[in-house]
């Protein structure tokens, strides 16, 4: 039996951990957690050791000891994903903005119809976003046109953070190269993706903004993601997105960040 992992991020996540987890191992299918937690003081991990009690086996937790980025908490859980032989690898975020009923229409596309990456985009079949102001609508929106037009990627979605990975693209890809630590790591990952010519679909969804918690967006984030996929691109002249010896399963993951914020 295929088995397939969620990985989720968290900081500050006490008021949506809970449901999620609960709404995850809702669903139908061999569906396992792992969270990754960046010492958040309202005691998400704690409640996430809790709930293993519940979920023995199928609920995970790495916990870290500071603030030290989305994408390196991702790189980790990924290579967990690698060394545990999952046959799939999902990133979601832990706030609700991503409905996990969702979570079985992606894993169709990669494991049913081909698919080695699958996106949950809200830009493929117009603008499926909820309870954004227009501002942040139209930023979000255009810093995708801008990365196609930059990148040359056929995505309509570039900065999306809801996606199905089969397990031999997190197996193939050199994942020490991703070096983006904030949000522009998910068109990073896409882009590496794209250059190692895999399928990639866009699964259209209804993007819900959080109604707990606090935002992680800001402006140092879209400001990374703005100069850096310039630099992203010029340096994928000169770059192979492809690991060496992808025999080699469980890979340790030095991420040489320090505990200061990103």
């Amino acid at each position: 039996m295929n088995k397939y992992l969620i990985i989720i991020p968290t900081y500050n996540e006490i008021d949506n951990i809970e449901r999620l987890i609960k709404a995850i191992f809702s669903l139908d299918g061999n569906y396992h957690i792992l969270v990754i937690d960046d010492n958040s003081p309202d005691g998400t991990a704690n409640a996430v050791e809790i709930l293993k009690k519940d979920y023995q086996g199928q609920l995970h937790i790495i916990r870290r000891p500071c603030k030290m980025g989305l994408g390196t908490a991702y790189i980790s859980g990924f290579k967990w994903a690698v060394g545990k032989a999952y046959n799939y690898a999902f990133e979601m975020d832990a706030d609700f903005s991503h409905n996990p009923a969702d979570i079985p229409r992606l894993l169709e596309a990669c494991e049913n119809k081909g698919a080695d990456l699958a996106i949950g985009s809200r830009y493929v079949s117009g603008v499926n976003v909820v309870n954004w102001p227009l501002g942040r609508i139209l930023m979000s929106y255009f810093a995708s046109v801008y990365v196609r037009f930059i990148t040359g990627m056929d995505i309509k979605d570039t900065t999306a953070g809801f996606k199905c990975y089969n397990i031999g693209v997190l197996e193939s890809l050199d994942l020490e190269k991703i070096t983006f630590k904030g949000y522009a790591f998910q068109i990073e990952m896409k882009f590496a993706v794209w250059k190692l010519g895999y399928n990639i679909v866009e699964i259209p969804i209804i993007f819900t903004e959080r109604r707990h918690g606090t935002s992680k967006m800001s402006g140092g984030i879209f400001n990374e993601a703005l100069l850096g996929v310039i630099i992203m691109k010029f340096k994928s002249f000169f770059r192979n997105y492809r690991y060496s010896d992808t025999s080699q399963r469980q890979r340790n993951f030095k991420s040489g960040v320090t505990c200061k914020p990103y």
